[in-house]
């Protein structure tokens, strides 16, 4: 038997590939043209929430949670990047009273 959930069921594969190549697409380009570290970080955490819904379409279309393991440690890390990340930012921001990454070369010696 299928246990794919109705709501999934009723949206096509394709949709979620399109939406989750828009919201990569859009952080890529983000993290390409932004100059701001914390715009720069967001970027990156779409990126990772694109990766995610994907991988989650997949494993509830598939009927298999190795998908939604991979989302649960993907998530791990992603918390993890927002710790260190954020210590480095208001690290920046304490030295240079800015968050440009045009001017982390003040900080070299």
């Amino acid at each position: 038997m299928n246990h794919i959930p109705e709501v999934i069921r009723t949206i096509p594969l394709e949709y979620y590939l399109y939406f989750s190549a828009a919201l990569f697409s859009i952080g890529v380009i983000g993290v390409l043209t932004r100059r701001n570290a914390i715009i720069i970080f967001m970027c990156v955490e779409l990126m990772l929430n694109a990766v995610n819904l994907l991988l989650g379409a997949f494993s509830a279309y598939r009927s298999d949670p190795n998908g939604q393991v991979f989302v649960f440690f993907i998530m791990a890390v992603a918390a993890a990047e927002v710790c260190v990340g954020l210590a480095i930012i208001v690290m920046i921001y304490r030295n240079l009273r800015s968050t440009d990454v045009q001017l982390l070369n003040h900080l070299k010696w």
